[in-house]
């Protein structure tokens, strides 16, 4: 999964190795113990967007305000604690169901995705249905609707909230929530924009596919789920700048997606976009003081190695 581009597309940047400590440095001693190869689950996560209500400025230039939404994974998550990511998770095997295609599905087929993505129509399927899928478990936002031309409207009320609970638990899949609600998963509502890998120094590590989607209109995100202590709406700069005082904490993955966001004119525009994409992992280098770091060749936002 990736894209077909060259090796020496975009700049190496090397970003700030904290949270990892000892484990770090064991890998970089070559303990075998922590080498142990870990294959990489798949997973989606999705940047949901809007553009804010009130025009701010950044850099003495007029910002179109586009937000995205975010949540604070909770301290006791095995990957990713305290971190501030978008909504996201592992795919469900049940994710590759046919019959979801079959009966539930509008817009960009399995086998148009695996072309963009360069993958094929299976995990195309999957990564796709698991971003959608999670997305509403994870915030309520569901993009799906009765055909291929509308959208559900509000999903806040308590039958939906059980729907959502079902769903984490692994008790309800996504095509029997399609079915019986007599919906088509709206594939056409997202666009995608990155591919990376956990790198190899991980104990836990996903095969992730970056999406990004509109905010439907009528739907209202919330922060009803296990998994995170905080969510809500943030301007991209704002965490951008918590990241580089420290009071906000981020994997590369993210730093990266919401330098791109960052600079778009509008949030319909950003994910109409279509830019390249390659597979990216980080690889663990050692500075003459000492200081350990994520390297990674990423897409070019502008920001200063």
């Amino acid at each position: 999964m990736g894209g077909e581009h060259g090796v020496e597309q975009g700049v190496v940047r090397d970003f700030p190795a904290g949270g990892l400590g000892s484990r770090a440095r064991a890998w970089l001693d070559g303990d075998a113990e922590v080498r142990r190869h870990q294959e990489p689950r798949y997973a989606a996560t999705v940047q949901l967007v809007r553009d804010a209500a009130v025009s701010w400025v950044a850099d003495d230039e007029t910002s179109c305000g586009v937000e995205v939404f975010m949540l604070r994974r909770v301290a006791s998550m095995a990957f990713a604690p305290r971190m501030m990511v978008f909504p996201g998770g592992g795919v469900d095997p049940r994710d590759a169901d046919p019959a979801l295609v079959a009966d539930h599905w509008a817009g960009p087929s399995p086998a148009a995705w695996a072309q963009r993505m360069a993958c094929s129509e299976d995990v195309a399927q999957q990564l796709v249905v698991a971003a959608v899928r999670e997305v509403f478990e994870e915030c309520g936002v569901l993009l799906a609707g009765p055909d291929a031309d509308s959208m559900v409207a509000d999903v806040r009320d308590a039958d939906w909230h059980a729907d959502r609970v079902a769903l984490e638990a692994r008790e309800l899949s996504f095509t029997e929530l399609l079915r019986r609600r007599g919906l088509v998963l709206r594939s056409d509502l997202l666009s995608y924009r990155a591919h990376w890998v956990t790198p190899e120094f991980e104990p836990r590590r996903y095969d992730t596919a970056f999406f990004a989607a509109l905010l439907p209109v009528g739907q209202v995100p919330d922060d009803a789920t296990s998994e995170a202590d905080a969510a809500g709406w943030w301007r991209p700069t704002d965490v951008l700048a918590g990241a580089a005082d420290g009071s906000v904490l981020m994997l590369p993955p993210t730093i990266v997606a919401l330098e791109q966001l960052a600079v778009a004119s509008s949030s319909a525009s950003f994910v109409a976009e279509t830019p390249e994409v390659w597979s990216i992992s980080s690889d663990l280098v050692e500075d003459e003081q000492g200081r350990i770091w994520m390297r990674a060749r990423v897409p070019d936002t502008g920001a200063v190695p």
